[in-house]
Parts: structure tokens; sequence; C-alpha cells
């Protein structure tokens, strides 16, 4: 049936009445709208708005009833439409170049799929979809990576955390790394996968620095060091590949022997500790200990460098002494002679309380108690004379005969041993 049948269409049901709008009500059965009244309704509705249809009206004599004439098709009415519809859809296709990049991040313009422009925060617009596209970037989140574990400690990577030492051990290492973008163009284009990139680099980082390093030291006092070699090299690598990617930091989470060597682990690492405590303390004790017998050595030699040098001095200026006496002795050998036995003599007696009288030219001596005298002159008040010196040779003393012991003697008074020393003067005379 062709769509230009007049019966196609017609809403049926009907007994011939008038067509078009001249029956008063509707037909009983509705059926499909008539495709060339629709087409009629909108050239009808484009000529108005566009002032098309004057001087239509009143041509021929076929009028369907209501009293209009028919619309006929007119080309510049469908071109107008159409030309609206084109400038709707320009318009349309132009507005959808609007995009709004937020504060955190950064728009990348891309132009027939390749890179053209970066554009700030903001309200921002481009060329329509298929000349320009646009990617948003986040410059400012910071992204974490974890290695050897996921989101918990006890969450074990194994092939990621175990690590091989200098010293051919096996060690359980973790580590968790941060990073922020520096260059959104290349973490976009530059790596088909940067994350990727930066997990791949942080664990050749680790292994590398791991490998290097002993057991004990990656394990107790290295920790901070391997921190920065770690962030430093991985920083390298990833500068070397552009991924545009700038490391904020690396923190090692945990690090020890694997579970199933951790007791004989533990009893090791425990005697080690035993070990340096006691060679700390034998450390302390020797510094406690070697400088004070240094000290006391060094005092000995210095004191026994003295005597050496005290004896050598001493036995010089005997031998020079001597050399002088004997040059006198071979000029005048009696008065030397006796200046000699003088000087011993008073050598001798000057230590010893014990007085010796030769009485031999003479029969009666008086007795001077030399050593009272000696304290005397020391002491603020004269002593006191308590007895009686023995003599050893013949003659007397104060009328007592050689052997016999002399009687105690009273106190005497400072007068009468001045008496006695001038009795004794006047003797002498």
């Amino acid at each position: 049936m062709s769509l230009n049948d007049p019966q196609w269409g017609n809403r049926g049901g009907d007994d011939g009445g008038s067509g078009g709008n001249g029956g008063g009500g509707k037909r009983p059965n509705q059926g499909p709208p008539d495709l060339d009244e629709l087409w009629r309704d909108l050239n009808r509705k484009l000529s108005g708005m566009f002032g098309g249809n004057r001087g239509r009206r009143g041509r021929g004599s076929n009028n369907d009833g209501g009293g209009q004439p028919p619309v006929e098709f007119n080309p510049r009415f469908l071109g107008g439409g159409i030309g609206l519809l084109i400038a709707v859809v320009v318009l349309v296709w132009l507005s959808s170049g609007f995009y709004i990049v937020d504060a955190s991040q950064r728009g990348l313009v891309l132009q027939f799929g390749r890179y053209k422009e970066s554009t700030e925060p903001g309200l921002r617009w481009r060329l329509p979809y298929p000349i320009q596209s646009h990617e948003l970037v986040n410059v400012s989140e910071m992204r974490a990576l974890e290695i050897g574990y996921r989101g918990s400690e006890r969450n074990k990577m194994l092939k990621e955390s175990l690590m091989l030492t200098d010293d051919l051990n096996i060690i359980d290492v973790q580590f968790a790394v941060q990073y922020i973008l520096k260059d959104p163009v290349d973490y976009a284009f530059n790596n088909r996968n940067p994350d990727e990139s930066v997990m791949q680099a942080a664990e050749t980082a680790i292994r590398e620095i791991v490998g290097k390093s002993r057991m004990d030291f990656v394990l107790n006092e290295g920790r901070g060091q391997i921190e920065a070699r770690v962030h430093e090299l991985m920083q390298e690598i990833l500068d070397r590949y552009k991924t545009g990617i700038m490391i904020s930091k690396v923190t090692q989470q945990q690090a020890q022997a694997p579970e199933q060597v951790k007791a004989a682990f533990d009893d090791a690492v425990k005697a080690g500790q035993d070990r340096d405590r006691q060679r700390n303390e034998g450390q302390a004790y020797a510094n406690d200990v070697i400088p004070k017998a240094r000290g006391t050595a060094a005092r000995l030699l210095q004191e026994a460098e003295g005597y050496r040098q005290r004896m050598v001095a001493t036995a010089e200026g005997d031998a020079d002494r001597f050399r002088q006496i004997y040059t006198e002795y071979a000029k005048a050998p009696e008065v030397t002679r006796n200046r000699l036995y003088l000087e011993t003599m008073q050598q001798i007696y000057a230590n010893t309380t014990k007085v010796m009288i030769d009485a031999k030219g003479q029969g009666n001596l008086l007795y001077l108690p030399l050593d009272r005298l000696m304290q005397a002159a020391g002491a603020a008040l004269p002593p006191t004379v308590t007895g009686m010196e023995p003599v050893s040779s013949g003659g007397r003393v104060n009328g007592v005969l050689p052997g016999e012991m002399a009687p105690q003697a009273v106190d005497r008074t400072d007068m009468r041993s001045r008496d006695a020393l001038r009795s004794r003067d006047r003797e002498v005379r």
C-alpha cells in the first residue's frame, strides 16, 4: 500500500460524512496518523515563523470543508528549518568545549590526540571533539605505594619483601613510599603505566641497597641511612624515565628475619647483644685502669730519672771536691789532714748527745752540758739538767774520776748556768 493512498490512515468506521474538519464529532476508531497531514502542519508552522504564507489562501476551489486552502510543499521553508536545526546543533557542539579545572588539578588539552597545552584551574574552553579533547590530572594528591605488604603489615607479600643481604642472610623488609606529581605532562604521556613504574623502581632500589648492606646494619642502626639512600636512588631512576613523579617520603615499616627462623635469629641477636655489652664493660674497665697505670708508670719513670740525675750530680760533686782536696793536701798535708779530721768529727758528733772529753793534759775539767745548751737555745724556756754522763777517758770532770757515774744534779737556774760558764772561761785562761 502506498503512503499516498488516500485510504491509508483514514479514521475508518464513518458513514461517508464530510471529509477534513467538516465532521462535528470524533470518529469512533482512531487509526495511524496521516503523514501528509503531519507534513502539511509542519510546513504551515515553519512558513508562519518565516512569513512564507502570504498570498497562498484563496487559490483553487478544492477546500477540505474548513475553508482553508491546501498548503503546498515549499523547499525554501524546509531549508530554513534545517538551517535553524543546524545552528542549534552547532551551538550545542561549541558549548561542549567548556570544562572546569579544579584547584588541585591541571588540564591537558589534546588536538587530534596530540598534546597541545596545559591549562590552569578555572573555567576553560577548547575546540569541541573531535578536534580537541582534554584530560584532568590531580597534581596535589599524595599517592602511596606499599612494598612487601598490602593494607596491614600482617598481610605480607613475601615475593616482594624477602631480600638477600651482603652477608648472605635472608631478611623480610617492608617499605611504604609516598609520592606526588611534579610534571603532569610527563606523567600522562611519557609512560604507559607510571604508577607501576614507581612500584618497580622502588623494589629495584630497595633490593640494591639491602643487597649491599649487612644484616645487622639493616636491622639495627642503618634504618635511617637505608631510607635516605632508597629515596635518592628511586628519584634518580624515575627522573631517568621521565615519569614526572617526585618521591616525597620513604619509610621502612619493618625489617626482621623470616618466620621460619625467627626464634633462632632472636637467640643469635640476644647473644650478639650480650657480647657487645660485655665488650663495652671490659672497654670501660680498661679505660679506667689503663690511664691510672700509665700515670703511675710515668711518675715512677720521672722519679727514677730524678734520682739518677741527683746521684750523678752528687757523685760528680764529690769527685770535684776530692780533686780540690787532693790539690790542697799536696800543698799542705798536715793542715789538710787535721782539717779533714775535724770536719769528720763534726759530722759524727752533729747527731749525738754524748760528749767525749780528752783530759790527758789536765786532771780536773768542768762538764759542759752541750746537749742541754742546744735544747735551751731552741726552746723558749731553758731546759733542766737531769743527770751526768759517764766519761770514757781519764781525768776528773767535776771531781768525778774516769769510769765513775756523775751524781744527779738538782735543777739550776739561768744565773747558776751563766756562773758556771764564766768560771769555766776563767779556768781556761
